[in-house]
């Protein structure tokens, strides 16, 4: 019988690099790469568990990734001793590059009482108020007995009147995503001569199957949420109102066309765009892949064939810093480009051979010849630069901290100065955003206040090697040569007005195609994938601006025709003032 145990080999690498030179003649070229990535997997986990300051903990952290990286939970608990260097914003209450969203949830009705005072809930309580159900329907319920006015029933000698805040009741009920209604119409037949007649519709209703509803709804469950067709199917059978994988692919294809005006208009106006954000990653397209591609990437999940979807995630270290032509490039990739322009944030996502510089040239080739160079910001890989236009580019400061993190528990005096030292750059960031700087003020305040700090940091980086404190070679050392590489870009924001810190708005953008991905595989064809890249855009769009995706998907459905017309008035942020000045009619029915 087989033993379910491996055997553990004692590895010699110039034996191995022996064996990796005769397999790669021997064997097709996408095998060998996934043979000599296996390899060298395996020779890279070894070594780490052999090396004696490999705990369970950082190996663990090493193969799965951190929870989070803010500096506390790096650092530990001794992280609350003073940074390098003082800020008079050190009371702003971030410590990590990640950007603080503004709490949107209300809870003022939650908390009060008889008396009206407000009860402050404990942080992660799970509540939302009211308020925070803008889509719900608001119903007034009057007494049924008393009016403004009336004697009071109690006391019999004063009178009610109407308070300022009424009594809340919020009551959630289950549905299908799909809903449906089925109408039976009455049909009459005359005895005599034969004739049908056949009740008509309620209003509203018309004579197709489907609104424009059920498209949003679909394209958010599968390209907002993540859910595969085939989930929503099953989803769908079990509630009573079947939907078909298949149908639900006709019914986005369709819709998608009709809205793709305002796809095109957010190209323009990305173009415009004074920062624009951009990085990729990797996914499956099979008809891009070969025959022998899109058999393997079928085998991964049989269930998930009949739909249209993505893979697995890889980050841009996996991608490696060589960039080959798109002639002879074997890999597919979505790109995400963020741009902002006026206070608002426009999201692009393409998917295809082409890398996030790729991309970025051609959405930079709409722009206007008037304009100067935008600030680009992401890491420092070349494929993410476009090509020869000329950008003020800025690299993420984010990319470069995470190299401290990931040997903080092997270098952990070197490490803490590093951080906290950034740490106090991003408090002093979060407070620039609270106070609403101007993008002039902002450069002026982190002059003032980041300055010095970065000087210091810069100053202690390169003592280090100066010194022959720090083995260049070692985890360590390579964590610095990146600072001290890249320290023009990275630093831009000392420099330039509206220059942002690090690329965690593109980061947070492809969440949503990793998410996409990991639920779904794969894509089927470059037209699903082309469908994806445009409700991801548009959706993400609207999470940016604030406005509700599924109004705003219904509305571009149903106002197709001034779409095509006018894509610039049916943007997420002026949509509606569009509609409240129009005067053409809703095609309510697709």
């Amino acid at each position: 019988m087989r033993s379910t145990e491996p055997t553990i080999l004692d590895l010699d690498m110039h034996r191995l690099d022996d064996v990796l030179r005769r397999a790669e003649g021997a064997l097709p070229e996408d095998d060998y790469a996934m043979l000599k990535a296996v390899v060298e997997s395996y020779a890279y986990i070894a070594n780490l568990v052999g090396d004696k300051n490999t705990s369970i903990a950082r190996l663990r952290k090493l193969l799965f990734g951190a929870k989070t990286e803010k500096t506390a939970t790096v650092l530990g608990k001794q992280a609350a001793s003073p940074p390098p260097a003082s800020s008079s914003t050190a009371d702003a209450p971030v410590d990590s590059p990640a950007e603080t969203d503004p709490a949107t949830a209300a809870e003022s009705d939650a908390g009060k009482d008889a008396e009206g005072d407000t009860a402050v809930p404990a942080k992660g309580h799970g509540r939302n108020g009211a308020e925070a159900y803008t889509g719900a329907e608001q119903i007034r319920v009057p007494h049924k007995s008393l009016q403004a006015g009336d004697p009071c029933p109690k006391c019999e000698e004063g009178t009610v009147y109407e308070m300022k805040y009424p009594g809340v009741l919020v009551r959630l009920t289950g549905q299908p995503p799909i809903g449906a209604k089925v109408y039976y119409l009455q049909k009459l037949r005359c005895g005599l001569c034969g004739g049908l007649f056949t009740a008509a519709p309620p209003a509203g209703v018309g004579d197709k199957k489907r609104d424009a509803t059920v498209g949003s709804m679909i394209a958010l469950l599968k390209y907002g949420a993540g859910t595969p067709f085939h989930r929503a199917e099953k989803l769908q059978a079990n509630l009573g109102i079947p939907l078909p994988a298949s149908t639900q692919w006709d019914i986005v294809r369709d819709k998608a066309g009709r809205v793709e005006p305002a796809f095109e208009e957010f190209l323009d106006q990305a173009a415009q765009g004074d920062v624009l954000f951009n990085d990729d990653t990797t996914v499956k397209i099979l008809e891009a892949m070969g025959a022998r591609g899109g058999e393997a990437a079928l085998t991964e999940d049989a269930a998930a064939a009949a739909t249209d979807s993505a893979e697995v995630p890889a980050e841009d270290a996996a991608a490696g810093s060589v960039q080959k032509s798109k002639a002879e490039r074997t890999g597919t990739f979505t790109s995400g480009i963020v741009a902002t322009r006026d206070g608002r944030r426009i999201a692009l996502f393409f998917s295809g051979r082409q890398h996030a510089g790729e991309n970025l040239k051609d959405v930079l080739s709409r722009r206007a010849v008037e304009l100067g160079a935008p600030i680009q910001m992401c890491d420092a890989l070349s494929r993410n630069l476009p090509g020869e236009l000329q950008t003020i580019l800025g690299n993420c400061l984010a990319h470069g901290r995470r190299h401290f993190v990931d040997v903080a528990e092997r270098f952990p005096d070197e490490c803490r100065h590093v951080l906290e030292a950034l740490a106090v750059v991003y408090k002093n960031d979060a407070s620039a955003r609270a106070r609403e700087l101007s993008p002039q003020a902002r450069l002026e305040f982190h002059q003032a206040e980041s300055g010095p700090v970065m000087e210091e940091l810069h100053a202690w980086l390169a003592r280090q090697f100066d010194q022959r404190l720090v083995e260049p070679n070692s985890a360590l050392g390579r964590a610095i040569t990146y600072l001290l590489k890249h320290w023009a870009k990275l630093t831009l924001f000392l420099r330039v007005a509206g220059a942002p810190l690090d690329n965690n708005l593109c980061e947070r953008a492809l969440k949503r195609v990793i998410l996409h991905r990991k639920n779904a595989l794969f894509y089927k064809t470059l037209r699903g994938a082309r469908v994806g890249d445009l409700f991801m855009s548009l959706i993400h769009t609207c999470e940016l601006c604030g406005a509700n995706s599924f109004d705003y998907l219904t509305e571009l459905d149903q106002h197709a025709a001034e779409l095509s017309s006018r894509p610039q008035d049916w943007m997420p942020w002026n949509y509606r003032q569009t509609l409240a000045g129009s005067t053409t009619p809703a095609a309510a029915l697709t």
